[in-house]
Parts: structure tokens; sequence; C-alpha cells
């Protein structure tokens, strides 16, 4: 719970101090500006306030680990991707767009710190405890930060503790451990895609670069 909110907060502070130009550069997310990638995290937040907002009685079905399943890898076809874009492009001003994450995004952050973590809410057909999901969601604000922040060389990094518990929690999901010589946030950027290995580090993952890469979602 406590690495939701400092994950959570600590993007929320990164889209803060952008300035407009930053919004018309590309981040990490194939096909995204970053102004694309801060409309989603628009609806990010819009669905963990929906989520906490969806308790059960049911028992559980997932946990923060098989919350995520590797997916195919994004080519940019996907309809709501290019919604995204066209919400995005609607903002027009990125201050607005800026102000409307600020606000949703707030919101999501006191309802995570607020929730029962034992207590049961229902997403995507799946029933999680409420800490398993925000747990898992550590996961998607890291990767994110990094997207943010992949063409923006001076922006803050995530916390550390994030990108340990996102690689562990990215471990799980594939089954296996990336080479303990790669740093967290190599783990993650090779792991899933975003950038591809060096030699070295293509020697270092042995047989499983032959699997690479393993996007979640």
């Amino acid at each position: 719970m406590d690495l939701f909110s400092r994950s959570w907060s600590a993007l929320l502070a990164a889209v803060a101090g952008l300035c407009d130009e930053d919004f018309a550069r590309p981040s990490g997310c194939a096909g995204w500006l970053v102004r694309d990638l801060v409309c989603h995290l628009v609806v990010d937040a819009q669905d963990v306030l929906i989520t906490l907002a969806t308790p059960t009685a049911d028992e559980p079905t997932r946990d923060a680990v098989t919350y995520w399943q590797v997916v195919e890898p994004p080519t940019g076809d996907d309809p709501l991707d290019a919604l995204i874009v066209r919400l995005a492009a609607a903002y027009e001003q990125p201050g607005l767009l800026k102000f409307h994450l600020d606000d949703v995004g707030s919101a999501a952050g006191r309802a995570a710190t607020l929730a029962d973590p034992a207590g049961r809410v229902g997403t995507q057909g799946q029933v999680l405890t409420a800490g398993d999901y925000l747990s898992a969601y550590v996961l998607e604000w890291s990767l994110h930060h990094l997207d943010l922040i992949a063409h923006l060389p001076e922006a803050a990094p995530p916390p550390a503790a994030g990108l340990r518990r996102s690689r562990e929690l990215l471990e799980g999901v594939v089954g296996t451990a990336f080479p303990t010589v790669f740093t967290d946030r190599d783990a993650l950027l090779i792991g899933t895609g975003r950038r591809a290995p060096t030699p070295a580090e293509q020697a270092a993952l042995g047989e499983l670069a032959a699997r690479l890469p393993f996007p979640v979602g």
C-alpha cells in the first residue's frame, strides 16, 4: 500500500514538473507522445477509483502477480490506444491535461490510503484484495514513470523501492529471474521490450534472451 502511494505520488510530481514543450516529446510507449501517456494515466486513475469503489464478497481469483499477464507487443492498431491519442489531442493545452490528472490522480491516491488492504474488490471480471490490487499497480506506475522520462534526462526517476518491487512482480509473472548484474531499471526496460539488450546483456540473459520481450497487461 505504501509503495503504491510513493510510486503514484512520484509519477504525479514528475508530470506536474513538465513544461508545455515536454508534452510533444516522444514517450517510452511506442507511438505515444508524452501527452498521450499522461492522458492514459488519467484513465488509469479513473480505473483505480472505480475498482476501489467496487467491493465484493467473492473469493479472490488473482493476486498482485497473477493480476498481470504477458500480452502481445503493442502494434499501435489497438482501438483503445487510438482513442487515447484522440483524447489527448482534444485537451489542446497541456495545462488542462495536467489539471485533470492532478484532480483525478489525487482522488485515486486518497482512495488508496483509505482502502482496507484485506477488503476485496472486483475489476475486469476478477477479484483481488485491495492490497494486492494496489501492489500490482506499483508495476504500472514504475513502467509508465520510465516511459514518461524516456526522453527527459533531467526528470526524476521512479522511487528505487518501487523499481525493486516492480522487478519482483515482473519476474513473478514470467516465472524466472533476470540476471543479477541487471539494475532494476534495466530489467524492467529490457524485460518488457522497452529497449533492446546490449551484446553483453544478451550474453548475460542466456536462453532467456530468446523469450523476450514480456509485455504485460
